[in-house]
């Protein structure tokens, strides 16, 4: 009678580089929390100021540089200067004023007949609205009118023109996540790809393509800047995707010195010996082990667009009103302290956060993208 061989037991699958970093980035709670508050951060500029109940165009003259408030304007401290300013363009006097509920009465006198069209220097008001006339005076010289209180929200106050500071840092938000995630993507793309390819090859094909590098770097960048706005116009995107086209350089030469490190790797001369292509070897094996430096100077670069553009913005070469950004926000409520601090707090804790979420969302990808850590 013959034994039983006891059987093997199955040999475990392995993980491919990517399914063993996407492991081990979710056990990276700070990296996760990041990347989640980076997704809501993004979902909120993008379809928040759909909610918030102002156009970031809109300007309410009655509430210029109003603080943060989470009741609803107008308060009754205000109804009566309002009232005032609003009467004062149609050249009457308010006598007396009450309120009942949400409407106001209001009597207003004047040496010559009033004209019943007066209810519309009510309406253009930000205050009011559905103005009406419910009572005139025989001679004319008096009139009776009503109007609705039009109910405003600003939870984050208001600017220096009136206008709603939520529903502008939200849009901004849009903004300075675009311009940094287009000029990154760009700046990346190229550094990688090219300073992969000069480190691998070396020799005269490496001195030739860094000496190129080093060329771009010798001209001025506002310059060419300003060469970018002549030819590209005041259409942003695609100014910043030009612009990411130069910011490349600083990836390029990272990328280059990770390159000619792993060409003398074993696995790299193998895979030489086994007869895979330059190109090959470049995909598989020098740009995936280059990820790791290249997430860090990604988020890295992304906030430093973001600065660049509040910088070129003040210039003139940048985002142009209507459209703001948070380094423009930022910059105007510099302008605006201790009067108006709220102009700088939220714009700041919105840019911030997201520097904060970058830096350790990039670590977290540092971590699980190196392949020396698996």
């Amino acid at each position: 009678m013959t034994e039983a061989v006891p059987l093997a037991p199955p040999a475990e699958a392995g993980r491919s580089l990517w399914a063993d970093a996407w492991r081990r980035l979710k056990a990276n709670r700070a990296a996760v929390v990041s990347a989640v508050y980076l997704v809501l951060m993004a979902l909120a500029c993008v379809f928040g100021p759909l909610f918030t109940g102002h156009a970031f165009t809109t300007i309410y003259p009655d509430y210029v540089r109003t603080p943060p408030s989470l009741a609803a304007h107008p308060f009754p401290d205000e109804i009566e200067g309002a009232l005032a300013e609003a009467l004062r363009r149609a050249r009457v006097e308010p006598t007396a004023w009450k309120q009942h509920g949400g409407r106001i009465e209001v009597t207003v006198t004047s040496t010559r007949p009033i004209d019943p069209r007066i209810g519309r220097y009510l309406d253009r008001s930000s205050s009011f609205e559905g103005a009406q006339v419910i009572a005139t005076a025989p001679d004319g010289l008096s009139m009776t009118l009503s109007a609705d209180l039009e109910r405003q929200r600003f939870l984050f106050g208001t600017d220096n023109t009136g206008r709603d500071l939520l529903t502008r840092t939200l849009v901004a938000g849009r903004v300075s996540l675009a311009i940094g995630l287009l000029a990154g993507l760009v700046a990346v793309t190229i550094g990688v790809l090219y300073g992969a390819a000069a480190g691998f090859f070396g020799g005269r094909v490496d001195e030739a393509m860094m000496r190129f590098v080093d060329v771009l770097y010798s001209l001025p960048f506002i310059f060419l800047v300003i060469m970018l706005v002549v030819f590209l116009g005041r259409n942003f995107m695609l100014m910043f995707l030009a612009v990411g086209a130069v910011l490349w350089l600083d990836m390029a030469r990272i990328v280059r010195g990770q390159a000619l490190a792993i060409r003398r790797q074993e696995y790299v001369q193998a895979a030489q010996a086994l007869g895979v292509s330059p190109f090959g070897i470049l995909w598989r094996h020098v740009i995936p082990n280059t990820l790791g430096p290249v997430a860090v100077y990604m988020t890295l670069l992304v906030p430093q667009v973001i600065i660049l553009e509040s910088f070129l913005s003040y210039l003139g070469l940048g985002v142009q009103e209507p459209l703001s950004s948070w380094g423009v926000l930022i910059a105007q409520g510099a302008k605006n302290i201790p009067s108006a601090n709220w102009l700088l707090i939220f714009p700041s804790i919105f840019l911030t956060s997201t520097l904060f979420a970058l830096n350790f969302l990039g670590d977290g990808l540092r971590d699980a993208l190196d392949p020396r850590d698996r």
